[in-house]
């Protein structure tokens, strides 16, 4: 569970709840509008559904789940992995590999040992496994680019939603006591869609380019100790090579993971 995507949700609406309750006469039934909000949500679904084929659109629930669900990588945990399936290899030779891929949980990692294992030459072997990483960047750009553009429309539904509650308010003006509570509700679909944008839309689309970023960089460290494997480099240059990939703080733990 990602606790930051989740608390950076509270805080935000925590935050605008607080400054609602400290307003003097102020209540959250003023903030609710259910045809501004039928405006803004359904306005920024029909426009990304014309945006992106129904099928991606129908993968958001999933990709949501990803954001809230996600655990980065441990990456000294992946390094010292490396490292004993490159001691194995160095030991018993690089068939003996076979063995361990029922205890590989990484299906990126297993297609690289499995490439090694059937003797696939180094070329096309990186050829595969950076071919496997582009197409994974691909599904993620995509997944973020959805985001975005609904972090776009939601600002201007919400201020679509804001003109036609002018345009109905200005065409009934025999009550002048209606103007104050019908301008109110008419900037409520501003609101919306500027929440929608700066606290969801728009968070979440540069959560999924870190998460993107993360995975991507966890293959690469897979891919460069499967080619020290595949070579027949000794397990101590592998490690420190894939120790070149972490921050400093962190090098200590892998080298005890690896041990």
């Amino acid at each position: 569970m990602d606790f930051a995507t989740i608390l950076g949700l509270v805080v935000a609406l925590a935050m605008m709840a607080g400054a609602v309750l400290v307003s003097p006469g102020a209540s959250f039934e003023a903030f609710i509008d259910y045809p501004s909000i039928m405006v803004v949500l359904g306005g920024v679904c029909a426009a990304t559904l014309i945006c992106f084929p129904l099928k991606r659109f129908l993968q958001l629930p999933a990709v949501l789940r990803k954001v809230f669900r996600s655990r980065p990588a441990d990456v000294p945990a992946l390094v010292a992995r490396l490292v004993r399936l490159s001691e194995t290899a160095r030991r018993d030779g690089l068939l003996s590999l076979e063995h361990k891929l029922v205890e590989l949980d990484d299906p990126f990692l297993v297609l690289g040992i499995q490439l090694a294992v059937d003797g696939t030459p180094p070329e096309t072997l990186e050829e595969i496994l950076r071919t496997e990483m582009e197409a994974v960047a691909q599904r993620h750009r995509e997944a973020k680019a959805m985001f975005e553009q609904m972090g776009r429309f939601a600002p201007a539904f919400g201020m679509i939603g804001t003109l036609l509650g002018l345009v109905l308010m200005l065409g009934n003006m025999d009550d002048p006591s209606s103007i104050g509570p019908g301008m109110a509700v008419a900037l409520l679909t501003t609101l919306y869609g500027a929440v929608l944008a700066y606290v969801v839309f728009l968070p979440i689309s540069e959560k999924l380019a870190l998460l993107s970023r993360q995975e991507l960089h966890a293959r690469e460290i897979i891919l460069r100790g499967i080619q020290g494997i595949q070579s027949g480099d000794n397990p101590r240059v592998i490690e420190q090579r894939l120790k070149t990939y972490l921050p400093r703080r962190l090098r200590a733990d892998a080298s005890r993971e690896a041990a």
